[in-house]
C-alpha cells in the first residue's frame, strides 16, 4: 500500500466504524466514506456519520439512500419495540431483535461496488467481538467468506487484484475500543449509538446499544462524552 491508496470505509456515525475509519486514515488509506440511509429507526447517526466523515477528512462521503424499512424484520426498521431490559447484551438470548436482516451483506456489497468503481481493494467495517456475540453477520467466519465472493464476482478479482475486508476491531470489547478511540485522539462525542433516541438529541441510555457504549467507556477509565436520558 502506498499513501495514495483509497480504501472504502463503512462509516455508520456510531463508534465502531468511527475508530475503524481513523484506524484506516492512520495507516495512510485516503478515505471513502459510505453510509447508508436504510430509514432506520435511529436516523440520528446520519447526521454523525458526516460529522464523522467530516472530522476524519475524508475525501468523498457518500449517504446511500436504501430503504430496508421496505423489508422490516427488525426492531431499527419496523414497528417493533427496541428492547430496554438489558437481554440483548450477552450472547445468552441469541439474536436479538435489533439485528437487521443481511445488513453487513448488503451494506459491504454496496461498499465492494464503489471500491471497484474507485479503484480500492481495502474495505473497512468496524464489526466487533461483542456484535459476534449476537449478530452472524459480525462473526470472522462471515468477513473471510465475504472476501472470498469478492474475489470471485468481481473483474478485478478475476483479474487477479483481490479486495480485503478489514476488520480491525474483530476481536475487541468495547472497552478496547473506547482506549484506541482515545489513543486516536477521537472526539468520540461525535458518534451516536442509541437505538431508540431520547427527546433533545440524548441517548436513551437503556438499549443494548447505549448499555454496551456506557459501559465500554467505564471499563476502559476514559470519561464518557454521551448524554444520556437514563442511566440503566
Amino acid at each position: 500500500m502506498t499513501t495514495s491508496s483509497f480504501a472504502v470505509a463503512l462509516v455508520s456515525g456510531g463508534l465502531d466504524s468511527m475508530v475503524s475509519a481513523a484506524l484506516a486514515r492512520e495507516a495512510g488509506y485516503r478515505l471513502l466514506a459510505l453510509s447508508i440511509d436504510y430509514n432506520q429507526r435511529h436516523r440520528v447517526e446520519l447526521a454523525a456519520a458526516r460529522r464523522i466523515a467530516h472530522e476524519l477528512g475524508a475525501e468523498r462521503h457518500v449517504v446511500l439512500p436504501m430503504d430496508l424499512s421496505a423489508f422490516g424484520g427488525s426492531a431499527l426498521t419496523d414497528d417493533i419495540a427496541v428492547p430496554k431490559d438489558g437481554a440483548g447484551t450477552d450472547n445468552a438470548g441469541g439474536i436479538p431483535v435489533t439485528y437487521v436482516p443481511a445488513r453487513n451483506t448488503i451494506f459491504l456489497s454496496l461498499a465492494l461496488g464503489w471500491a471497484e468503481a474507485a479503484g480500492a481493494r481495502d474495505l473497512f467495517i468496524g464489526v466487533n467481538a461483542l456484535d459476534y456475540s449476537g449478530y452472524p453477520d459480525c462473526r470472522p467466519e462471515f468477513i473471510a467468506a465475504f472476501e472470498g465472493l469478492a474475489e470471485i464476482a468481481t473483474k478485478a478479482g478475476v483479474e487477479g487484484e483481490p479486495f480485503r475486508i478489514r476488520a480491525p476491531l474483530q476481536h475487541m470489547t468495547k472497552a478496547d475500543i473506547v482506549r484506541e478511540g482515545a489513543r486516536l485522539g477521537l472526539d468520540m462525542g461525535l458518534s451516536w449509538s442509541c437505538y431508540d433516541p431520547a427527546p433533545g438529541g440524548l441517548h436513551c441510555g437503556l438499549c443494548d446499544s447505549c448499555r454496551l457504549r456506557s459501559k465500554g467507556f467505564d471499563d476502559a477509565g476514559v470519561a464518557d462524552p454521551t448524554r444520556y436520558a437514563a442511566h440503566a
